[in-house]
């Protein structure tokens, strides 16, 4: 089969199409998926350079998301049957520990995502537990059920489960245009909550607005702290969303309330931050980190995507062979949603 790999570490000239052995069902709760269409993360960027404390087995698929056709099935599957259009939640986790029995699979100690701590979805097939697989929305696109999974997951697990945020609150998203951002978009209107959003492009700034965005800041012209505050009457605002790390740490904290919560699920620019906690403390702000999401949750946001609530966004879909040059221009920031790559036609 054809596969998107990385021969080594240390960026995208290690990736090319290689030919593979299909994979074939290891236990009896697997599925395999004749893949349609796989999307790309800033996720695979990290795992081309070198994720420090991930040993990668050489030829590495990458991808997390995908969609595709249940091509085969294990004798203990009941979830899906032949000839299903599915979708899948790209985290992997035990299912026995005390996380896993109660429902917080992405806090399991031996929890794995696809296409960074195994081969992944840029592939003609894949195998994968069979409770990691929903079906796709009647309607849905293949590029659409492609890019659906992870950026949605990890907006709703942000916005829902770690911030709770409430309607009527104020949300502060950073760079609007990828796809985590435009996730954040929509589950933020989807609750009713007022979202402010940031890029350095007026176009993307333009399309937000008209995607539900309350306010729009250009980050590269204006100061975002001041017009926070000035649109919050002062006050800030009462969750910031952040993947982008340590270039606008300050900024997000800066730009929260008192009793605000900051989410962050990345760190694009850099790791390393600074924190005074006597502000900390005395602000009484919340920093929580998120990952991904459980079970539970995946199935929540495939319910609302099948009442048509939740949808992706696509920016571009590719030919399997320029999923390199994909990366490229997902490396340069000039996406408005997710990248798409076409495994089959």
């Amino acid at each position: 089969m054809r596969a998107l790999a990385l021969d080594a570490v240390g960026g995208l000239e290690h990736l090319a199409v290689h030919e593979l052995p299909r994979p074939e069902l290891s236990t009896p709760h697997d599925v395999r998926v004749r893949v349609h269409a796989a999307a790309l993360n800033r996720l695979d960027l990290f795992v081309a350079d070198g994720l420090p404390g991930v040993a990668l087995t050489f030829p590495h698929i990458v991808g997390a998301d995908g969609a595709g056709i249940v091509d085969a099935v294990g004798s203990a599957v009941w979830q899906v049957r032949l000839g299903d259009r599915v979708m899948w939640n790209p985290g992997l986790s035990c299912g026995r520990c005390a996380e896993c029995m109660a429902g917080e699979e992405s806090l399991c100690g031996s929890f794995r995502v696809l296409g960074e701590h195994r081969s992944g979805s840029a592939a003609d097939y894949l195998v994968l537990p069979a409770e990691n697989l929903a079906l796709v929305p009647p309607g849905m696109p293949w590029a659409e059920a492609a890019a659906f999974s992870l950026a949605t997951l990890t907006a709703w697990r942000m916005l829902t489960t770690r911030s709770a945020l409430q309607a009527g609150e104020t949300v502060l998203i950073w760079g609007i245009g990828g796809g985590v951002s435009m996730a954040a978009l929509q589950v933020a209107h989807l609750l009713g909550a007022r979202a402010i959003v940031t890029s350095a492009s007026d176009a993307k700034l333009e399309v937000a607005r008209s995607r539900g965005a309350a306010e729009t800041i250009n980050h590269a012209s204006a100061d975002v702290v001041a017009e926070v505050r000035r649109l919050t009457g002062g006050l800030g605002a009462d969750v910031v969303v952040d993947s982008i790390g340590e270039a606008r740490w300050q900024q997000s904290l800066r730009a929260l309330r008192r009793g605000g919560r900051l989410t962050v699920c990345g760190a694009t620019t850099g790791p390393a931050v600074t924190l005074d906690l006597r502000r900390l403390f005395w602000r009484q702000w919340s920093l929580l980190g998120s990952t991904l999401g459980s079970r539970r949750e995946y199935a929540e946001i495939v319910r609302l995507a099948h009442q048509g609530r939740l949808w992706p966004v696509v920016d571009q879909v590719v030919p399997f062979a320029d999923g390199p040059a994909a990366l490229g221009r997902l490396r340069r920031g000039e996406q408005l949603g997710k990248l798409v790559i076409e495994v089959a036609t």
